[in-house]
């Protein structure tokens, strides 16, 4: 029990272990926020839409605490919606965009497992990608579906490549953060916080567009 409360020091822009030692990093949880309340407006009607924004703001919830808190229970507060919303999404990708059956997409999900296990050895092989191993998992399967959807569903596909590619710059950030320390002492990890509040955001837009259009035979 005693190792949940173990602080954790992992960005550059903390220096101890007071609850405001990382300002920017905590305050730039409000891209989360913004966006989860932003999109739980617009998708009134799309319930998947809408559960998909309650995940976004635990997020921020999440996040904000680790960046205040900096503990391991705070980073598992911090990482498990992130991980739920990355399922989720799947899930949903292939059960009303792929169109497949219910238990399908469900396989699907479960596959994911085995795939970032081979990109997160892969990454860990690579100094730079080793940082945010993870996280790449998502934009590689962004620039691979969108692709193979663009004939079928343009404008679904569109959106996950600029997902994807906003996303691939965000974890860049984060990985340069503690690098840059002795340049720029904020670091840069805020800029994961805003620019991931911004894609996860489009993301669900992305999908609220496909089901309004309708895109996919279900409910």
């Amino acid at each position: 029990m005693e190792s949940l409360f173990e602080q954790i020091d992992g960005y550059c822009e903390r220096t101890d272990f007071t609850f405001w030692a990382e300002p920017i990093n905590a305050v730039t949880n409000a891209a989360f926020i913004l966006a989860a309340l932003w999109m739980w407006r617009r998708t009134e009607g799309v319930v998947w839409g809408r559960v998909l924004s309650v995940i976004l703001f635990a997020i921020g919830v999440g996040s904000f605490l680790f960046h205040t808190y900096a503990t391991v229970w705070a980073a598992m507060a911090d990482t498990i919606p992130i991980g739920i919303f990355i399922l989720v999404y799947l899930f949903l990708v292939h059960w009303h965009v792929l169109n497949l059956k219910l238990w399908q997409a469900l396989v699907a999900v479960l596959l994911f497992f085995p795939y970032a296990w081979a990109v997160v050895s892969v990454a860990n092989q690579l100094p730079f990608f080793a940082i945010s191993n993870f996280y790449w998992t998502v934009p590689i399967l962004l620039f691979l579906y969108g692709p193979a959807l663009w004939r079928r569903y343009p404008e679904t596909a569109r959106g996950f490549v600029i997902g994807g590619a906003i996303l691939s710059l965000s974890i860049t950030l984060r990985s340069l953060d503690e690098t840059l320390c002795d340049v720029k002492p904020i670091g840069t990890h805020y800029w994961w916080h805003i620019l991931n509040g911004i894609m996860l955001g489009w993301m669900i837009e992305v999908y609220r567009r496909h089901r309004v259009a309708g895109g996919g035979a279900r409910v």
